[in-house]
């Protein structure tokens, strides 16, 4: 019998012990509530977004558009790649300007692999919603918006709701219902891409986007 034969084999039959009680994870995360107003956890988001180096702009349902193309332009951008049969990227589709190309992500990887990522600078995905603390986006991959548009692009636009903006990841958790429904995975943003080497010297956008900028759209009615 070899090695690896005799371990499973302990493995097997080891007994266990069953647990009799459950850990009270919502007891442990409501000791520790901050009781914030959604204007305060929207603070807290921002500042924490910020200290990883993204970018944060207020936006309301009527000119988040606009920002998102004026920012584009500003950089430089000459792409921005938005979701098939996605709302917002029909809106941002109907209003883009002359000097940036929208292009709907339409085909299969296989078949435009090269220009999704050598030649499209910068993709929008919305935000299923948002942690205020540790300070996370969480971005709900799909058919429509896949996986790899928050990750090849060196600029990542995320349009977020202000008042899809939870306090902790126990509560989002819980008031979506995620144990009922999630895609293959899940993706908690807090910023662009970025790693170190053995001198500690910080690079963006080695395994990802370089920028990450959020559009934080404001509830309708809400001052501007």
């Amino acid at each position: 019998m070899s090695a690896r034969d005799n371990i499973l084999a302990r493995l097997n039959h080891a007994s266990v012990t069953p647990r009799t009680t459950l850990p009270d994870v919502a007891g442990w995360y409501g000791t520790r509530q901050r009781g914030e107003d959604l204007p305060q956890r929207t603070a807290r988001l921002s500042a924490a977004l910020l200290a990883m180096r993204a970018e944060v702009h207020d936006v309301t349902h009527a000119n988040w558009a606009d920002v998102l193309l004026n920012l584009a332009t500003a950089k430089g951008l000459r792409q921005v790649l938005v979701g098939t049969d996605t709302p917002h990227g029909a809106e941002l589709q109907a209003c883009q300007a002359d000097n940036i190309a929208v292009l709907a992500y339409t085909q299969p990887i296989d078949t435009w692999r090269d220009l999704l990522f050598d030649g499209i600078d910068a993709s929008l995905t919305l935000a299923r919603g948002a942690v205020a603390e540790p300070g996370s986006l969480v971005l709900w991959p799909s058919p429509s918006e896949p996986r790899l548009m928050s990750l090849v692009p060196s600029v990542h636009f995320v349009l977020l709701d202000a008042d899809t903006i939870h306090a902790d990841i126990h509560s989002v958790m819980t008031a979506e219902g995620w144990h009922t429904s999630m895609p293959t995975n899940v993706v908690l943003v807090c910023g662009p891409s970025k790693t170190a080497d053995i001198q500690q010297t910080l690079a963006y956008g080695a395994h990802g986007p370089r920028e990450l900028v959020v559009l934080l759209r404001q509830p309708v009615g809400s001052p501007s």
